[in-house]
């Protein structure tokens, strides 16, 4: 377990994020980069192996109103597609207290974000296994998917309330599932 001064420098550790909310250049059109639901990036069949230049990219990536991924400069914008989810949840840590747990969670492209009302956690079913799909908001419209093995974990700090496994964290309760 973290402590709490450890989840507030890994929250403010991080370099700044490039103002993209401020930039909105025309439609330069398609780019051949897929992200796959692995949390992969392909482009043009193959795969961006150098992670900082994925982390790069992801820097300036934004999902907009039309439910289309974009990358965004301040003067171009390419459409790229997301075959799930831009983002993927791969570590978190918790600290604070047992009256007010901190949860801090990891993306795949080194991103921290504390779960809470800004960064809440949501939990879908998928219709046909019923199987959890668990994602956190992160910013610029992105959602990321937390991968099995950190659910578990999240899973492994809940509570069971009135038939329900309840998450408390950032002064937020997050649903994770029934426990019947």
């Amino acid at each position: 377990m973290a402590s709490l001064d450890s989840i507030q420098a890994l929250l403010k550790d991080q370099r700044g994020v490039p103002p993209i909310s401020d930039w909105h250049p025309e439609l330069s059109g398609d780019i051949d980069i897929v992200i796959k639901a692995d949390g992969r990036w392909i482009h043009e069949g193959g795969e961006i192996k150098r992670h900082e230049l994925v982390k790069l990219f992801a820097s300036i990536l934004r999902r907009e109103q039309d439910g289309h991924y974009y990358l965004v400069t301040p003067v171009e914008k390419w459409r790229l597609q997301v075959e799930e989810f831009p983002l993927m949840i791969v570590d978190f840590e918790v600290g604070g207290s047992a009256d007010s747990p901190r949860i801090a969670v990891k993306t795949n492209v080194d991103s921290w974000f504390e779960l809470g009302s800004e960064h809440p956690l949501c939990v879908d079913t998928q219709a046909d296994s019923k199987e959890p799909i668990p994602s956190v908001l992160t910013r610029h419209g992105l959602v990321a998917k937390v991968n099995r093995a950190c659910f578990y974990r999240l899973v492994e700090l809940a509570e069971n309330e009135a038939g329900a496994i309840v998450l408390h964290a950032g002064g937020e309760s997050f649903e994770l599932g029934s426990s019947q």
